[in-house]
């Protein structure tokens, strides 16, 4: 069982930065991580992801070039760094674990994730 405990978030103006950060525990079988969002009134978005196996990574249209992923693996901690903010970002944002094993990153999030953070809240005023 895998555990993800999610901190970081918060509140910033636009143009502003925010970094999350989650902490996996557990026996450790995933082979994707990363985060989805869900703004009020939007669908959840998955919108970055990783490929523990290689290293790749995937990111949605709507966070590219403002956004990195990054793991820190002697840590076991995944980061999300949060650059440009803008209103749009606003949501609640969920760390994520699947265990099957993608042939591209931006595959990853094709299978619903198996573990879930306690998700985080991003709030950026204009």
């Amino acid at each position: 069982q895998v555990q993800l405990v999610e901190s970081g978030g918060g509140s910033v103006q636009a143009g502003g930065s925010l970094r999350l950060s989650c902490a996996a525990s557990g026996y450790t079988s995933t082979h994707c991580m990363g985060w989805f969002r869900r703004a009020p009134g939007k669908e959840r978005e998955g919108i970055v992801a990783i490929y523990t196996g290689d290293g790749s990574t995937y990111y949605a249209d709507s966070v590219k070039g403002r956004f990195t992923i990054s793991r820190d693996n002697a840590k076991n901690t995944l980061y999300l760094q949060m650059n440009s903010l803008t209103p749009e970002d606003t949501a609640m944002y969920y760390c994520a674990a699947g265990e099957t094993a993608p042939t591209l990153a931006s595959m990853c999030w094709w299978d619903s994730p198996n573990y879930w953070g306690q998700g985080s809240q991003v709030t950026v005023s204009s």
